[in-house]
């Protein structure tokens, strides 16, 4: 399977991650390396608001970081690239929390996440704040209700001390 995710969206669902973290974009890619690696998917995550003298698009691992210029969102270039894959967009999955870029990418006939569901999805492959887990162990039912509950209430968790 090959992801199309807009990365700034996915961010603060992340436990671990925020947006306003120096490093933040560094650390979700490497969420996904690991994600690719035990689902033996490839990933396109797409990060606008680049800085200068970024490359636009760099590879490492299964993980293509799309560096989405100032002018331009990564919405757009999700969208582009949904109608530059035409038919075979059937064969991706658009990660999103934004409406409209759902809306298009079922329209293309992509399967389509939303950002809240996808980060799930890394929890439940042992991924959390750019670190792997490697004990391999499943979350409990009260853990996955701990963390539903605090997808919808839009926070980040609290750390234990």
């Amino acid at each position: 399977m090959n992801y199309l995710i807009d990365g700034h969206n996915l961010i603060p669902h992340v436990p671990g991650l925020r947006l306003d973290q120096i490093d933040d974009e560094d650390h979700l890619v490497t969420c996904l390396q690991a994600f690719c690696q035990k689902r033996q998917a490839d990933v396109e995550v797409f990060f606008d608001r680049a800085q200068p003298g970024t490359p636009p698009t760099r590879k490492t691992g299964r993980v293509t970081i799309r560096s989405v210029r100032e002018g331009r969102t990564a919405d757009e270039a999700i969208r582009l690239r949904l109608q530059t894959l035409g038919k075979q967009a059937a064969q991706v999955t658009v990660v999103s929390a934004d409406r409209q870029v759902q809306a298009e990418a079922r329209s293309a006939r992509a399967r389509v996440i939303s950002s809240v569901e996808f980060a799930r999805e890394l929890l439940k492959t042992g991924m959390e704040g750019g670190k792997t887990n490697n004990t391999e162990r499943s979350l409990s039912a009260n853990e996955v209700a701990e963390w539903e509950a605090l997808f919808k209430a839009g926070r980040p968790p609290e750390k234990k001390k």
